[in-house]
């Protein structure tokens, strides 16, 4: 998410990265997560990792924030949610090229702030293998609140121009691009009590949420759920208000009670780089419980690279090895793994990339 979210991103296990170049604490900015790294090698190791081997099987990243960037490469927002810190960013074609590579075939970028949102269904128009997501995050539902309480991350609010928006007029925003047939999903919405205090701040994001749950509903369209600390407070509300036919959690990072709720509802679990990590026991169990049917990966980059690499920015080519740490978690063949995501991915976002 953009800066504009107290100057940081972050979404789930308070054992991931969070952060942007300006003040978060994550992925290129900040520690590289092996606790025994030297500055030295902090600041060596501050760009994209290399690619690793290809998989046996095509996949797709089913949530990825790819920057909106000029010709000349340079962001046409410096504050995009697709943009790095540490290191220029990727531009589209060479993502595509890169993924392509080791077998990540498609690509479900995600606009979750106004700015990015046409840019975002452009881009899922100019390349085939690329969809497109929209929403308002949650963070962004409270800034356009005009919420300006201190977070519990202790993070001030960071108001931008297009806060002045009211959320009426930023979901409407929403609305406008969303029956578009290259925008596959609602997302991502939900809650976030990690980065918006209590009171104002958690109203405005319930009442956000539950306006892109019905826009969802309406259009026949997944919706992929941000959920920080607030995980029964979510179930809640799906419950209470009814659950998109296709409900995603993005960047699972719920316990035992969670993935056995997902697995009675028919909820999908989409798993990131924090499954790598190496205190994350307690995540692994969980995606453990998790039916294969309902398993779906991705990389939420730039944000939550996967270990070792974590500390560096996050590109769909990296994915490989949370998709290798996937099949080890099932105790699974790789190749069949990779079969029933992308099999999975078509039945939740339709086949969008096989047009290229």
């Amino acid at each position: 998410m953009s800066a504009g979210v107290r100057a940081g991103k972050g979404t789930g296990s308070g054992n991931q990265d969070t952060g942007r170049s300006n003040g978060g604490t994550g992925s290129g900015t900040g520690r590289t997560g092996t606790g025994n790294g030297t500055t030295s090698k902090a600041k060596k190791d501050r760009g994209f990792p290399p690619a690793e081997s290809p998989l046996p099987g095509a996949v797709v990243d089913n949530h990825t924030h790819l920057p909106l960037l000029a010709p000349d490469g340079s962001p046409l927002d410096p504050d995009d949610p697709g943009i790095p810190g540490g290191a220029d960013p990727i531009d589209t074609d060479t993502q595509i090229a890169r993924a392509g590579e080791v077998g990540v075939v498609g690509m479900l970028s995600v606009a979750c702030d106004v700015p990015s949102l046409a840019g975002t269904v452009r881009l899922a128009h100019e390349h085939a293998e690329i969809g497109a997501a929209v929403a308002i995050h949650p963070n962004e539902a409270a800034l356009h609140a005009k919420v300006l309480d201190v977070a519990p991350d202790g993070l001030d609010a960071d108001l931008r121009e297009h806060h002045d928006l009211s959320p009426a007029e930023a979901l409407e925003r929403v609305a406008q691009l969303a029956s578009d047939d290259r925008v596959v999903a609602i997302g991502e919405t939900g809650l976030d009590f990690f980065r918006t205090a209590a009171g104002r701040g958690h109203d405005a994001q319930v009442a956000s949420f539950r306006d892109h749950l019905a826009l969802a509903r309406e259009l026949g369209k997944a919706v992929q759920i941000h959920d920080r600390d607030s995980h029964d407070e979510v179930t809640d509300i799906l419950l209470r208000d009814g659950a998109p036919e296709r409900t995603v959690f993005h960047c699972f990072s719920g316990g035992e009670k969670l993935a056995r709720a997902c697995a009675t509802h028919g909820w999908y679990v989409s798993v990131a780089g924090p499954v790598t990590f190496t205190k994350n026991d307690a995540l692994r169990d969980a995606i453990a419980l998790v039916p294969e049917e309902l398993l779906l990966v991705e990389t939420d980059s730039p944000y939550l690279t996967p270990a070792p690499m974590r500390g560096r920015p996050n590109a769909s080519y990296v994915m490989t090895r949370t998709v290798r740490a996937l099949a080890e978690i099932r105790g699974t063949d790789l190749e069949r793994l990779c079969e029933r995501l992308t099999a999975t991915s078509g039945e939740v976002y339709g086949a969008f990339w096989r047009a290229a």
